[in-house]
């Protein structure tokens, strides 16, 4: 018999009752509750209270794919474990690997089994040894499932209980305030053993969207949830959440549904003996993105999606304009949440995250840019039929080959201050594996796929790799080099912690710059960045340093004299000038 307290009782009830107003409301708490502590195991006592103890300015999160390093006779998982520990384990605590189960199509976010690991990438053992080393992260895909899975042949073949797994719809409806992140028709009709259905698809024909209205959908997404924290899992990115309850005649994103599972979820991890940490991801504008932090309920940590387009627009066009107004309005996490900063990932670039952020004209010159730097646009379809572009797909080293005005010189700089404005901002940075390696566009495998995504997900030759990091006059070894440098000194500063205040500063619009200060208010740190490539001086006073303190620049080791002179940035130069460290 699980023991249950009270309070967890009570307030699953609560939730399940708001969810599901029609089901016998005990029934499904105790299957839940089931679920998510099988075998005898029992949840915490009491809740884990919301605080700033889940991460530390230690923390730090490459993203990568399960195969992103190869070599033809190893298995990749292998592989990927001896990249992480030979080149990164002095430097990041945290590793997503993407979705590593079986599946047929989007590079493995259309799973065929929730259950298994890919037996072309390893097992559940090598999984379990990489968390052993570094805190991992896992996608739990519940928007969707391979329309070539078990569970969608079983539904195709009218079997109990798969045969109310999936969202169906009819033509007919109205369907015209659907938010569609794709191109394609949002319907697809398959032949089923009780006759032709047309079936939900979000994302691709392959993608198959769940019908959570059917509590048996979540009881088994959760059963799945806790197969992945008692393999060592202790990072849940909840993949496409936004989309997962639907109603027709509504825009079917973000409904109080949606937000109330994501409620349920964190009451789950909170009594969790393991400390579990949920992540939303929302690729969604701003306002929307903010709310799945709930009432300190929701996410422990949200994308910080706008980062990314207002990153970009900053260094393509020399100005911090759009990026202070955006960050002199972004709210401090509330307690016991983060965010997630990165500017790439396996992912485009996504455009919907500045709405409202830059105007047509801005983004417009954004997407030329990246065109003539080899990227890609793709678009998504509007309610009245015509398409806009959905996000922008480009290496993002690449992305920093040049400004508005064409490629130049610059690249290697743009690019480390854009990664180094990143780590400073309020949150815990994360890294695409391609960003650390400063990998190219991939041509080839957009080509090969036919999948623009594709350009930002090369799979590198393993021993090839090595053989340019270990060569530190190599452009791919100076990248990593100096990302490590710079995250290693990010880690020993506590005004790097997440959640330490920030505030932002006002130095023109060649400059970026933010105020940031510990918990314990023993350590002030200010991070001032030139995003234009020509250089930048500031008087000294101008920062408001304390005078009888002793600051100095974090990253080059100059002493600043906070009563007299000035501070000169060359191109791209970026400092954190601070009281320690």
């Amino acid at each position: 018999m699980i023991a249950v307290n009270s309070q967890l009782r009570a307030k699953l009830m609560s939730l399940v009752k708001e969810i599901y107003p029609d089901e016998d409301a005990a029934h499904l708490s105790r299957r839940i509750i089931e679920a998510f502590w099988p075998d005898g195991k029992n949840p915490r006592q009491r809740a884990r209270q919301p605080g700033n103890t889940l991460w530390s300015e230690k923390d730090s999160v490459v993203i990568t794919y399960g195969n992103s390093v190869m070599d033809g006779q190893h298995k990749p998982l292998d592989l990927l474990s001896d990249f992480l520990r030979r080149y990164l384990a002095d430097a990041i605590t945290g590793v997503h690997i993407l979705p590593f189960f079986p599946f047929t199509s989007d590079d493995g976010f259309a799973v065929t089994d929730y259950e298994q690991v890919n037996s072309t990438l390893g097992d559940w053992a090598d999984i379990n040894r990489i968390g052993d080393h570094f805190r991992l992260m896992s996608d739990l895909v519940l928007n969707h499932m391979s329309a070539q899975s078990k569970w969608f042949n079983e539904y195709l073949q009218g079997h109990e209980p798969y045969d109310r797994y999936f969202f169906e719809a009819s033509p007919d409806d109205d369907l015209s305030a659907v938010v569609r992140p794709r191109a394609h028709a949002l319907l697809r009709e398959v032949e089923t053993a009780n006759g032709p259905r047309h079936v939900w698809c979000t994302f691709s024909y392959d993608q198959v969207d769940l019908n959570f209205a059917n509590p048996d959908v979540l009881v088994d997404l959760l059963r799945i949830m806790r197969l992945h924290i008692a393999n060592g899992v202790r990072i849940i990115r909840l993949d496409a959440v936004a989309f997962i309850w639907k109603e027709i005649g509504t825009s079917c994103i973000h409904l109080p549904q949606t937000h109330a599972i994501v409620r349920l979820m964190r009451l789950l991890a909170d009594y969790c003996e393991e400390r579990v940490v949920l992540l939303t991801e929302t690729n969604v504008p701003n306002a929307e993105n903010l709310s799945y932090f709930g009432n300190r309920n929701e996410a422990h940590a949200i994308y910080n999606f706008s980062l990314p387009p207002l990153m970009l627009h900053a260094l393509m066009n020399g100005t911090s304009r759009y990026l202070n107004a955006w960050q002199m309005a972004m709210p401090p996490a509330q307690l016991g949440c983060a965010y997630l900063n990165f500017t790439a990932s396996h992912d485009g670039i996504g455009m919907r995250p500045a709405e409202g952020l830059l105007d047509e004209e801005e983004l417009g010159r954004v997407i030329d840019t990246v065109q003539r730097f080899g990227g890609l646009v793709s678009m998504r379809s509007m309610p009245d039929g015509t398409q806009k572009p959905y996000e922008l797909n480009i290496a993002f080293y690449e992305a920093m080959k040049g400004t508005v005005d064409g490629e130049d010189e610059w690249q290697f700089d743009r690019f480390i201050a854009s990664q180094t404005i990143m780590m400073g901002l309020e949150g815990i940075p994360a890294f695409y594996i391609h960003s650390l390696l400063g990998t190219g566009n991939d041509h080839a495998g957009v080509e090969k796929t036919g999948h623009n995504r594709a350009i930002n997900r090369k799979r590198w030759d393993y021993p090839e790799l090595r053989w340019y990091l270990d060569d530190p006059e190599n452009e791919h070894a100076r990248v990593l080099a100096a990302m490590k440098e710079r995250i290693r000194i990010r880690a020993r500063q506590p005004g790097f912690h997440p959640n330490a205040t920030q505030f932002t500063l006002h130095f023109g619009e060649q400059l970026f710059g933010f105020w940031r200060q510990s918990l314990d208010r023993d350590q002030s740190i200010f991070a001032i960045h030139n995003v234009t490539k020509e250089e930048v001086s500031i008087p000294v006073m101008a920062v408001n340093l304390i005078t009888g303190m002793e600051w100095k620049d974090l990253l080059s080791g100059e002493a600043i004299d906070p009563s007299r002179g000035e501070i000169t940035f060359a191109p791209y130069q970026c400092r954190w000038i601070s009281n320690r460290g």
